[in-house]
């Protein structure tokens, strides 16, 4: 049988995932065929996902030839693949330091001690590679990819520089658009919003269109957002982060009720996410619907019943509602589910204060009064609680606290220099 017949045999086998006949058809090509032609076959098998059949492959070329470099670099890639990571490991320690595919090794090493999270060990052998090859864009590429992973941002966006100057792609990723993500990962927003802008104008996808949206959002460009994510929505309408986000944007342009149309269009997409029904809470307050805000941020809850952002922002409609028995059913719900959160205490003291549970009351204000000493309007609330149960000692104390905060204020004096008179 000729190479091409062998080799078109094995494709067909490939294509029809018959593993039997592979490994009948494997042992004689391993037994027949030129060593160029059955390390082809190996590259066919990782190409395929077929990563027994290339180790198998592999481990043969490497009888034959044990001192090649690279068959050992390429079977570690494979054993990593196939979860065997000590052998990978010995195979690549054993490339010579004098042989010319050393710092493809020390490269292959760096990115499984990268995936180990050993992100020093990592550098360290980058570093050794680029001392044997210090013109290699490969090295310097994959030490920027390092250092964004590991958040040197400023690091990383020089390196990405370098190369972009030499050319526009790397390894099938733009380096336009990863300079983009790597300013945008470190807040130079406006820097980012340019890169965004300029991969927009090569190709337009769904993730560069929300990256230049948020990098203009976050350079305060609410129009530029607003205008980037409904482009967003008319070419990717499931793209459901872009929903909240263009409310916001519409929100800090001040048109309340386009923001909360968007966020309303995103719960269409998407009623899994408690952070789209908590700013449907909020848009819908900002909107004079209180019984739709009251909803939407129950159903925050609901998904996330320890959701404090919500939970907060429901407490403060109940106490500006008066609805103080909603204020303490909401608390007392929590403390079942043995939720605590003392930003809750104050609203839960003035609630029950207001229901005449002046027990409950003292108790909560006694334990929020810890964290709430430089609060002024909780202190005035605490300070005429604490008369109206006659504790006069401890309103002295919390008045204390009161005059520093509000020394021009000079009723909290007048009070307590009454009180030192009694």
């Amino acid at each position: 049988m000729t190479v091409n017949n062998a080799m078109t045999e094995m494709m067909q086998a490939l294509e029809q995932g018959d593993l039997a006949l592979i490994d009948q058809l494997l042992e004689s090509f391993l037994m027949k065929e030129l060593p160029e032609e059955i390390y082809a076959l190996a590259e066919v098998f990782m190409q395929y996902g077929y990563m027994k059949e290339a180790d198998r492959v592999l481990e043969h070329l490497q009888f034959l030839f044990p001192e090649e470099a690279q068959l050992k670099i390429d079977r570690a890639n494979v054993l990593m693949e196939l979860g065997d990571e000590d052998e990978a490991l010995d195979m690549l320690l054993a490339v010579e330091d004098t042989a010319p595919e050393y710092p493809q090794a020390l490269l292959v090493l760096a990115d499984y001690y990268q995936m180990q999270g050993l992100f020093e060990v990592a550098e360290k052998r980058i570093n050794e590679a680029l001392a044997i090859l210090p013109d290699e864009p490969l090295l310097h590429f994959a030490k920027a990819e390092l250092l964004f992973e590991t958040g040197r941002f400023l690091e990383a966006a020089r390196l990405y520089e370098e190369l972009h100057e030499q050319q526009e792609e790397f390894a099938g990723i733009s380096l336009v658009e990863r300079l983009a993500e790597v300013y945008r990962a470190g807040a130079a927003y406006e820097t980012a919003l340019d890169y965004y802008l300029a991969a927009l104008d090569d190709e337009v996808k769904p993730d560069t269109l929300f990256g230049a949206a948020y990098a203009a959002f976050q350079s305060q460009k609410y129009e530029l957002a607003i205008n980037q994510l409904e482009d967003l929505k008319e070419l990717d309408p499931d793209y459901f982060s872009a929903y909240l986000l263009l409310a916001e944007s519409y929100a800090m342009t001040e048109d309340n009720k386009k923001a909360y149309a968007a966020i309303k269009e995103g719960l269409k997409r998407d009623e899994y996410d408690k952070s789209l029904f908590l700013f449907a809470g909020k848009m819908a307050l900002k909107n004079a619907l209180p019984e739709e805000a009251e909803n939407y941020l129950r159903e925050a809850i609901a998904l996330d019943p320890e959701y404090m952002e919500a939970v907060l922002t429901l407490i403060s409609v109940f106490t500006q509602q008066e609805r103080y028995e909603d204020v303490v059913e909401l608390f007392e719900t929590l403390q079942k589910n043995d939720f605590e959160w003392i930003t809750l205490y104050p609203y839960a003291a003035d609630a029950y204060a207001n229901l005449e549970l002046y027990d409950r009351a003292y108790e909560f204000y006694r334990l929020a009064y810890t964290d709430f000493k430089e609060d002024a309007a909780f202190l005035e609330k605490y300070v005429y609680f604490l008369l109206e149960e006659g504790k006069r000692s401890e309103v002295k104390e919390v008045l204390g606290h009161l005059i520093k905060l509000q020394p021009g204020e000079p009723q909290w004096q007048e009070m307590l220099e009454g009180l030192e008179l009694e």
